[in-house]
């Protein structure tokens, strides 16, 4: 195999990088010549290769005759699947073949290459991105001392003209970086998993990244199976003065707080919640203190790569693979009416918050032409580093639109709805992060009633500024004003029994954003993390979609965490670890570093601890679990068992009886159509949830949409429901439910 080199630049198996010159050479197998992409033999025009056929096509579009644009469609070169790949004994030499099925492309790339003037590789801008654009290099037989290397960061006309004018060269650091954590995991991914095959059972596999992941979702559920829930009692007063409405909380008796966490865990008893209810109405309640005092609330930032998985998450439900593909459509274009193919949204995988001098004076021109002058700062707004634990990427911009004047509601009739919806997000958090701080008055009144002391808080919004495109939250309503020494008339005084609830489950948003913070993982791996646990059958969602190990994914934890969670060597589920390699990466790109000390110090470690778990004792897997009932063809116990679809029930008595049914999750409600059946959750071949009648298939009722089993009251029609919103499709009738 032969990979190009710059002339100015000899690597010899594997020893150079690190060096701070653009012009620094990736890792080779081998050196020669090669040609430059000048060819004076050419037609004239020059290729440029992207990486999707969709983004090939809008930038035809764009660059006219002169260019002939084609698509790699995606890695043309990578590690072979079938082996390590790795040769360890000679510096972590990877051996990189053609990707299977793409013969066919490389020989009309080679092609149209020797017929071109020209070639440009311009796939994604990212790591990712460069060493494809490094295997092209290699492929085409492209001169890595010339400048063949353009990065776009926004599809429109006038952004692609500029970057196809001005290439630069393809950045070996970069290379390096990627290809330093290309072989880390699979230096983890194809050593460790035969010693999981070895240890629990065959077929399991782990990974760098995801293993912190899944220790993260297992830890939290052993912190929720330990958990003690704490008896606690709110106690309110419900009072007025005049017309004025009050709802106070006991907060303090005898002048000490009850409060605990933002709860009143100090009241813990049943006696003692009476004690204060006695007390409140024993006396008068007089109010001690009333104060208002103004709050700025800052605009929010425009969307990362993070923050925009999580916001789809929690408004669209969208997960986050779902949302890089949409955003990934947006970003290499869609045919607009009168435009024609246009990049809606700029590089949807960066962890930087800034944004181009250019952007921000369109933004605040359109700020200023469609709302009034205070909804605009004096000043643009600009947002600091992202993570205090990632390396930001400031080449990139963070994810706006690129073009402002493009407002969701003008180019709806284009999109999907799930790129409109998309689009509205980046659209409305984009416009949200150049306008004027929103402005709330907070009150708070503090009352005494005897030996008790209560407290309200409201608050309500005396300038929306950037909240009339993006919601804000506000804690409380508005408080009706009054005076110090009044006095409160008691409505009602009441006591509510609760118990302390253990911390929360992770949702895909919520994943991430610990993995951000602590610094495991990239923008261009946090939408595949969940998606692989959830694969390997280690984790699953649960009616609320959050996530919670298997036995399976507990039992593969555990085992990791005491081989390989160790403090004197390379400790692959600890999140402070990876997230040192992912700085180390990050040195490497800026040349700090070598890749190949990156990569050696993590194996020496490693290898260690990897040959001293050979010993350890396989592991049982957890027993299936009982149902409580007897299998109808043998009278074995039916247990539950997990396949390749998920948890089904089987006999005990397998292989000897075969029999096995699905799990049906009931959602307590009738079946609307036969009125005998309940309906009950399932999944199709390719993971969806559906709804369905038990009865099936004597009554074949099915709805994608979770029925309600409530008839709408306008139109009679079947009721479903999303969340807490009850909805009619047919007469678009909706209303929400409390959730409590």
């Amino acid at each position: 195999m032969i990979i190009p080199t710059s002339k100015k630049t000899v690597s010899a198996k594997t020893k150079t990088t690190g060096t701070k010159t653009k012009k620094a050479t990736a890792t080779t197998k081998k050196t020669t010549a090669v040609k430059k992409i000048s060819n004076p033999s050419g037609n004239g025009k020059i290729l440029i290769i992207v990486e999707s056929p969709s983004k090939a096509t809008t930038l035809s579009n764009m660059l006219g005759k002169n260019y002939v644009v084609k698509s790699s469609k995606g890695h043309m070169k990578d590690l072979p699947k079938s082996r390590l790949a790795i040769d360890i004994e000679h510096d972590f030499e990877p051996e990189y073949i053609l990707v299977k099925g793409k013969a066919a492309l490389k020989n009309e790339l080679m092609k149209l290459a020797s017929e071109s003037s020209h070639v440009l590789l311009a796939s994604d801008p990212d790591r990712e991105g460069e060493a494809i654009a490094w295997h092209l290099a290699d492929i085409l037989g492209v001169d890595l001392s010339e400048k063949c290397r353009v990065r776009f960061y926004e599809i429109t006309a006038n952004a692609v003209k500029t970057a196809v004018k001005n290439p630069d060269y393809i950045d070996l650091n970069k290379v390096d970086a990627q290809q330093a954590r290309r072989i880390l995991d699979r230096l983890v991914g194809y050593t460790l998993s035969p010693l999981l095959w070895k240890k629990i059972r065959y077929g399991l596999s782990a990974g760098r990244v995801q293993s912190v992941a899944l220790n993260l979702i297992c830890e939290r559920e052993r912190e929720i199976m330990k958990f003690v829930p704490d008896p606690y009692w709110v106690i309110t007063a419900q009072a007025k003065n005049g017309k004025n409405n009050y709802e106070l909380r006991a907060e303090k008796l005898d002048g000490k707080s009850l409060m605990k966490n933002s709860l009143p865990l100090l009241i813990n008893t049943e006696k003692k919640a009476k004690e204060i209810i006695a007390e409140i109405k024993a006396n008068e309640i007089i109010v001690s203190e009333f104060k208002t005092k103004k709050v700025s609330h800052s605009a929010p930032a425009p969307f990362r790569t993070s923050t925009l998985q999580q916001e789809a998450s929690r408004k669209l439900s969208m997960v986050p693979a779902q949302t890089m593909r949409t955003a990934q459509a947006l970003y290499e274009g869609i045919n607009i009416p009168g435009r024609g193919h246009v990049g809606l949204i700029t590089y949807m995988r960066t962890d930087s918050l800034r944004i181009s001098n250019e952007a921000l004076a369109s933004c605040r021109d359109f700020i200023a032409k469609n709302f009034k002058p205070e909804y605009l700062p004096k000043e643009a707004n600009i947002f600091g580093t992202s993570s205090k634990n990632m390396k930001v990427q400031d080449a990139h911009e963070a994810i706006r639109p690129t073009d402002i004047n493009l407002t969701p509601d003008v180019i709806k009739d284009a999109l999907t709805t799930e790129q409109y919806k998309l689009y509205s997000l980046i659209w409305r958090r984009f416009t949200a992060s150049q306008m004027s701080d929103a402005v709330s008055a907070k009150a708070t009144l503090k009352a005494e009633a005897g030996r008790v002391g209560l407290r309200q808080e409201g608050e309500i919004l005396t300038f929306d500024g950037w909240s009339c495109v993006w919601p804000i939250d506000l804690k409380g309503s508005e408080l009706a004003k009054i005076k110090e020494g009044e006095i409160l008339t008691l409505k009602k005084a009441e006591s509510d029994n609760r118990f302390t609830k253990p911390p929360a489950r992770y949702s895909e948003a919520g994943l991430i954003k610990t993995l951000e913070e602590n610094g495991v993982g990239r923008p261009s791996t946090y939408a595949t993390i969940a998606g692989t646990l959830e694969g390997r059958g280690y984790i699953e969602k649960n009616e609320e979609k959050r996530f919670y190990p298997t036995g399976l994914g507990l039992t593969v934890d555990e085992f990791l965490a005491q081989y390989f969670n160790r403090k004197d060597l390379s400790s692959i589920v600890d999140a402070g670890f990876t997230a040192q390699m992912e700085k180390e990466l990050d040195e490497v790109e800026e040349a700090q570093r070598k890749w190949l000390d990156v990569v050696g110090e993590f194996w020496k470690e490693f290898s260690t601890t990897l040959n001293e778990a050979q010993d350890a004792p396989r592991v049982p897997l957890p027993e299936p679990e009982p149902i409580g009932e007897k299998c109808p063809d043998c009278g074995h116990d039916l247990v539950k068992k997990r396949g390749r679809f998920g948890e089904f029930i089987a006999c005990s008595n397998y292989p000897e009886c075969k029999y096995t049914r699905p799990i049906l999750s009931t959602i307590g409600v009738k079946c609307p159509k036969c009125g005998e059946g309940d309906i009950v959750q399932r999944k199709s071949k390719k993971g969806k949830t559906f709804y369905g009648c038990s009865r099936y298939p004597d009554c074949d009722y099915v709805s994608w949409n979770k029925p309600a089993g409530e008839k709408c009251p306008e139109c009679g029609a079947d009721l479903y429901r999303r969340g807490s919103t009850i909805y009619c499709e047919k007469c678009k009738y909706k209303t929400t439910v409390n959730e409590e």
